[in-house]
């Protein structure tokens, strides 16, 4: 979509940071014995499970249209996109949730904690930069918009489901050496159930509210209100525009669907006619190169 971020560079960079983290995480679970480490190494392996389903779903995206689908296979996205948000729910925030409640039922002493300290040290320092990757592009679609208004807003699903996992990824490696740590200076394995928990807390409620977006786009979304506001204007200051009296867009993955109604201005014939709206619809794909689909009904009373 035009003006948005490259999702998919958000997406490689976040693929690597997970699986290098999710091995040091694996290896300080079993050492440790922590059950917030195997929390976390759950939700690192979930994320690349998660990633990989979100480049499966670009690709199908990109399929061309059929008979069977003539508006192609853009929304696939969308799909990928709400399944990763279920997996973030089930196997990251109440897998959590299971293992916290368990160790809090049955606490177990840590043990070589400073192989947790360093590995969470390790993520924290890993998710950053895989976090910065994805605020770049991120601030490359939002504008001068806030960071909530762009998430409410965007109708890049892919981008979406990568910015909440990095920000629940980045918040739970904090959560987890704070549990570590408070479970070391206190020596009390409490703390250590209760980080897990938090984890779980965090990620599924990071997970509802990917969800409630994807889903509104599942549905079928508008474009982005600002990208709509622009064809708004750009119909307006048309010349051959008499009125515009309705624009309807639909967001379809990457591309856009534009449906037109408005009164032209006075000219003699069909052929005229035809001219205008093929001119108008020339001018739109080539200032909105996202709008692949494009449909123009004049109002009635020129055909009178």
């Amino acid at each position: 979509m035009a003006g948005g971020g490259d999702s998919t560079r958000a997406i490689f960079f976040a693929l690597g940071a997970n699986f290098a983290i999710a091995v040091a995480k694996g290896v300080a679970a079993f050492f440790t014995g922590s059950s917030a480490m195997l929390a976390e190494t759950v939700h690192s392996l979930a994320d690349c499970g998660n990633q990989l389903l979100l480049l499966l779903g670009m690709r199908q995206a990109k399929a061309p249209p059929t008979p069977e689908y003539p508006l192609g296979y853009g929304k696939a996205i969308y799909f990928w996109s709400f399944l990763v948000a279920v997996m973030l729910f089930t196997v990251g925030g109440m897998f959590s949730l299971y293992e916290g409640i368990h160790k809090l039922q049955h606490p177990e002493p840590l043990r070589q904690w400073w192989w947790a300290a360093g590995v969470l040290v390790f993520g924290i320092v890993a998710e950053s930069v895989s976090m910065r990757a994805c605020l770049v592009e991120v601030n490359k679609a939002r504008g001068d918009r806030g960071l909530w208004q762009w998430f409410r807003q965007s109708r890049q699903a892919e981008l979406v489901v990568i910015f909440g996992e990095d920000l629940a990824a980045l918040l739970g490696l904090v959560f987890a050496l704070f549990a570590v740590m408070m479970t070391v200076v206190t020596d009390n394995p409490l703390w250590d159930a209760l980080g897990t928990i938090a984890i779980g807390a965090l990620l599924i409620v990071v997970a509802v509210f990917v969800a409630i977006e994807v889903k509104a786009m599942l549905i079928g979304q508008s474009v982005d209100p600002a990208r709509q506001k622009q064809m708004r204007e750009f119909l307006d200051a048309r010349p051959e525009i008499e009125r515009v009296i309705s624009v309807i867009t639909l967001q379809l993955g990457n591309e856009v669907m534009v449906s037109v109604q408005a009164q032209l201005r006075e000219e003699h014939g069909v052929n005229a006619l035809i001219d205008q709206i093929n001119s108008i619809e020339r001018a739109l794909k080539q200032s909105f190169p996202e709008v692949r689909w494009s449909f123009f009904e004049p109002d009635r009373k020129l055909l009178a």
